[in-house]
């Protein structure tokens, strides 16, 4: 009974207040009905909820993807064409590339669909249906019982209901908490393998302006790549074949060419990853003041020693372009969260937050009784997680996010020696082998051994500087001390003597493991260092991670709980989960600072204007340039200019990448791709005023397969409103 009052109770909040500031919040779409259609509508959108998502017939929901394992893509033809973000699909691009075939630097297109590539791995996720959950996962658990028995109990409703759900069906099914644990929905999927390939811009328009435009308007990037989804022959998934037919999707987005201008109605409807809206001051504080400086420093250090490898060598330009990318993505994104951050005073706001609600709490006995105390544990539990947070993720990052390759790599060999030891006659063995091979001809296609060196001796040093020792893998400590910390004595050596940075050695290695094999693996330094980083994340930081996160869960249900009764007139949306989502807003420019205006769009224009054939990121095709000069825009234009990027007030995050922006009409106008500087802390601080999406006009993309690409013959399988 206590669980469906508080269902009821959560619903009933969020129909208090009508007038919320509607470009703020990413909301659940099963409940655009009853929540936002009004707002929505008054704002100028012309279609019905059902438009947006139902289970009865065909809506924009089935033509929305996830996209590989962190982005979102759309359907935009009745043969399976999907478009996403260039940088969604940059890894595969990479991987496709050679010095002889650069597609990175050059761009690909296939003329026909035999020239499609193929992507082993990648696959893209339809959404069936979603439901509430809520009183079945939250059946038997109660207040009396401790917050580890409470999950344990939940996590076993979760296993029965996602079992029960897809027995039998070839679907597959999550079940996601919401409002901290207050609401949990169902969300059953259909995934299909067979991804291959289309279209993609080179890097100088796809990736235009690099690392220095990231998270930055104004944007003049062609951030789009196209994908044709595969099917068997009932339309159903398969795994690749050449058999395979264009997937027949039950919805795809009509592609607008009448433009936006301010205003306008706009609607993101995609995958956002996550978002911590509701947290209080000591999580801003931990992140702002204690994680996010250490850990800009670090890759600081990782992206000054990519780049400088890379202006060196095409080779290495290629094998590492991706790598620096997922490096410098977080990298800037947290320093413009730690402005503005402290531009907005986000952690002194929270406090008087804080001490508005401690004084609601203490002013009624009952309320005073159920969470009169909530805020201290908060105080007890941060002080706990930001060492171990911050050790956790620097630990990482260090020895296995793109830090110290060739050590990170050495990782991978575990599984075989633990497997040797206890079977040694095992058939599994041989399979093992044959996938280390592999994957390791995968990991040194994409390896530069010197540039590795200079990594390692950077992080190797950084974390004997920033990690006290009492939080030090002992193996470092090892390694440290017998070096006396001058790691760049013994790089050489151990670079020649490890199998993990040479590809001949570690094939011949895997190749001939056996009896002899463990002894030699042991006395390989990057290995023990590998092995040990791995097993004091396991044993010394995750039981006690796991325990902290699972007390801190508890305590945000219930503060969570208490929010909301302290603004009952407020309506409330859920963080962002990974789950699909609508953002909606309006077209608009804004006030980056003092006396300057961002308008809501650019255009090709700008483009000539930032080309500089001598820095790699700015340097114009020919062709484009070329294009310009002719005034050769055909039917891309706006007043005589083509656009090319355009800003709205959605509230978006990472995972909202490649996500289809839709008009008042239910049309495709761009392809959203990242936020702007200012509002980047918007995950956990919306900034109204400042917080803007940036997404690449549609026009721009369909002009660059036209006139740039040649590759027309998509535009005829496209639905293009004129």
């Amino acid at each position: 009974m206590r669980n469906k009052l508080l269902t009821l109770s959560l619903l009933l909040i969020l129909l208090a207040a009508p007038f919320m500031r509607a470009d703020e919040g990413m909301w659940i779409p099963i409940l655009i009905e009853k929540y936002n259609i009004q707002l929505m509508q008054e704002k100028g959108f012309k279609l019905s909820a059902e438009d947006i998502y139902s289970v009865n017939r065909a809506c924009m929901k089935d033509a929305i993807v996830i996209f590989g394992g962190g982005c979102t893509g759309e359907l935009i033809s009745p043969d399976g064409l999907l478009i996403t973000n260039h940088h969604c699909g940059y890894g595969l691009i990479q991987s496709h590339s050679t010095l002889e075939n650069d597609y990175l630097t050059h761009g690909f297109w296939a003329m026909s669909g035999d020239e499609e590539l193929p992507n082993p791995g990648l696959s893209v996720t339809f959404l069936k249906w979603m439901e509430d959950v809520t009183e079945r996962v939250l059946k038997g658990t109660g207040s009396s019982l401790n917050p580890s028995d409470n999950e344990k109990i939940i996590d076993t409703n979760i296993s029965d209901i996602r079992t029960e759900v897809t027995r039998g069906t070839g679907y597959t099914s999550v079940v996601r908490p919401f409002y901290m644990g207050n609401q949990y929905f169902l969300f059953v999927y259909e995934t299909y393998n067979d991804v291959r390939l289309v279209g993609a811009p080179p890097s100088s328009i796809g990736k235009f302006g690099g690392e220095t435009d990231n998270w930055v308007w104004p944007r003049h990037t062609g951030d789009f790549s196209l994908f044709r989804v595969y099917a068997g022959r009932e339309n159903k998934p398969a795994a690749y074949s050449k058999d395979n037919v264009p997937y027949k999707p039950a919805y795809h987005f009509p592609v607008s060419l009448k433009g936006v201008k301010e205003g306008d109605f706009t609607m993101v409807f995609g995958y956002p990853g996550t978002t911590s809206q509701y947290v209080p001051s000591y999580h801003i504080d931990m992140l702002k003041n204690h994680i996010n400086p250490k850990m800009i420093e670090l890759r600081t250090a990782k992206i000054d020693i990519m780049e400088e490898a890379m202006n060196s060598d095409p080779l290495i330009r290629i094998q590492y372009s991706s790598k620096k990318s997922g490096v410098a993505n977080a990298w800037k994104r947290w320093i413009g969260e730690n402005q503005g951050l402290e531009r907005m005073k986000t952690v002194e706001k929270k406090q008087e937050y804080e001490k508005r609600i401690t004084e609601w709490i203490s002013s009624d006995p009952d309320r005073k009784a159920r969470w009169g105390n909530i805020l201290q544990p908060y105080s007890e539990l941060y002080a706990e997680l930001r060492d171990y947070s911050l050790v956790n993720t620097y630990t990482n990052d260090v020895f296995f996010t793109r830090g110290a390759e060739a050590v990170g790599f050495a990782r991978n060999i575990r599984a075989l020696a633990t497997l040797y030891e206890a079977e040694p006659e095992s058939e599994k063995i041989s399979s093992l082998k044959e996938y280390l091979i592999s994957s390791g001809r995968n990991f040194f296609r994409d390896y530069d051994r010197e540039t590795d060196k200079k990594l390692f001796v950077a992080m190797m040093t950084m974390y004997g500087n920033n990690i006290s020792t009492g939080w030090q893998v002992p193996e470092y400590i090892s390694f440290h001390n017998s070096c006396k910390g001058n790691f760049a004595s013994v790089a050489d050596k151990l670079y020649a003597r490890t199998i993990f940075a040479d590809e001949d050695k570690y094939v011949r290695f895997i190749e001939g493991f056996g009896r002899n094999s463990i002894g030699k693996l042991r006395s390989d330094p990057f290995y023990n260092m590998s092995v040990g980083a791995a097993s004091f994340i396991e044993t010394r930081l995750r039981p006690d991670l796991s325990r902290i996160n699972s007390e801190l869960q508890a305590l945000n249900k219930e503060y969570m709980t208490a929010q909301m009764e302290f603004e009952k007139g407020r309506l409330f949306y859920p963080d962002a989960n990974s789950t699909l989502r609508v953002a909606y807003g309006n077209i608009g420019g804004y006030f980056s600072r003092d006396a300057v205006y961002h308008t809501h769009y650019t255009t090709l224009k700008g483009i000539m204007e930032k080309d500089n054939p001598a820095i790699y990121d700015y340097d114009v095709p020919e062709k484009l340039r070329k294009l310009y000069r002719e005034k050769d825009f055909g039917r891309y234009t706006q007043d005589g200019e083509v656009p090319v990027c355009f800003i709205a007030n959605n509230h978006t995050t990472g995972g909202n990448s490649g996500s289809p922006v839709i008009n008042a009409d239910g049309h495709l106008i761009g392809i959203n791709f990242d936020r702007a500087w200012e509002g980047v802390a918007s995950d956990l601080a919306f900034n109204p005023e400042q917080s803007r999406n940036i997404s690449i006009d549609i026009r721009y993309a369909l002009f660059i397969i036209d006139k740039f690409a040649g590759a027309g013959y998509l535009l005829d399988e496209m639905t293009i409103i004129e």
